[in-house]
């Protein structure tokens, strides 16, 4: 039976194109004939990565298309009457984040009905527990950029954060505005950091998330001769002015969308604020990820909250 359908996949090849769908044949199989017949009008085209004047790059995200041998073999033997049901894959955009060169990313695709946590960590580390145990409690991963002169004090509350599953990523090394550095001087910031990541955590790093927001050209294209993109961000609860948890709840809540990136530091403020948080982003439809998770083409579905 597989041979047959293969047969008839195969086929199916050679056939006439017509305003560049293949002709059927009038004897082909009833279940194929309907999912050559409908699953052109199923596809959901890749949006591919771009520049943005205003927002920087924004990545590229995945189409859908019927997958049409899994779906024949999912539907032939099904008793008549019963739902039919369409199996898909995902269709990889042309242009890629990668594929933009060097540019500051401040968000994900404005389709990806996701957000990311990005916890800058640059001092102290008395809340992280807290942090933590939240963030285990909504099973939501987050990204966390470490200052590279905190990671080399902090190494084994490094080492829970990344037990705990979170992604680990590089905050420069002293807090520095990298905009006023020398090129020397920057590179050294990120590389002593990575440097750090690499040897004491084994993490396999993409990103950097300069100090303050601070940076400028030189900054975006050092950062990418090591292989790593720049990532700001969309939202920020400004934790470091110690306002209310309520507010941010407020303030994040009324302003999350599809491809939020979200900073937030390990603050009083924030980290009594990250329950509210999680509860406000998911009550949008958004699932929460890493930034690598939410920049990546890879397609997901909406929450569905009860």
């Amino acid at each position: 039976m597989l041979c047959c359908k293969l047969a008839i996949i195969l086929a199916l090849s050679s056939l006439p194109i017509v305003s560049g769908f293949t002709t059927l044949p009038i004897n082909l199989d009833p279940v194929m004939t309907k999912i050559m017949q409908e699953a052109p009008s199923k596809r959901i085209p890749p949006v591919d990565a771009k520049i943005d004047r205003l927002e920087g790059a924004i990545p590229g995200y995945n189409g859908l298309e019927v997958d049409i041998e899994r779906t024949y073999s999912v539907n032939k033997n099904k008793p008549s009457g019963t739902p039919f049901e369409y199996v898909y894959k995902q269709i990889p955009p042309a242009v890629n984040l990668h594929d933009l060169g060097a540019q500051p990313i401040y968000r994900g695709n404005p389709q990806k009905p996701m957000a990311a946590l990005m916890i800058n960590v640059a001092w102290g580390d008395e809340f992280i527990p807290r942090i933590l145990k939240t963030l285990d409690e909504h099973k939501v991963k987050a990204t966390f950029f470490f200052d590279g002169s905190w990671l080399k004090k902090n190494v084994a509350t490094a080492k829970v954060i990344a037990e705990h599953g979170h992604e680990l990523s590089n905050h420069a090394y002293s807090h520095k505005n990298m905009s006023q550095l020398s090129d020397s001087q920057a590179l050294a910031e990120i590389t002593k950091t990575e440097k750090l990541l690499q040897e004491q955590l084994q993490v396999k790093n993409r990103w950097f998330a300069p100090p303050s927001g601070d940076f400028d050209k030189k900054t975006v294209e050092l950062a990418l001769s090591l292989k790593l993109n720049t990532v700001l961000w969309t939202l920020d609860t400004v934790d470091w002015r110690n306002p209310s948890p309520e507010s941010i709840v407020h303030k994040i809540g009324s302003k999350v969308g599809n491809g939020s990136l979200i900073l937030m530091h390990p603050t009083r403020s924030a980290t009594t604020a990250l329950d509210g948080m999680i509860r406000a982003i998911r009550s949008k439809g958004l699932q929460l990820g890493t930034v690598s998770d939410v920049l990546s083409p890879e397609r997901v579905e909406p929450l569905v909250t009860p």
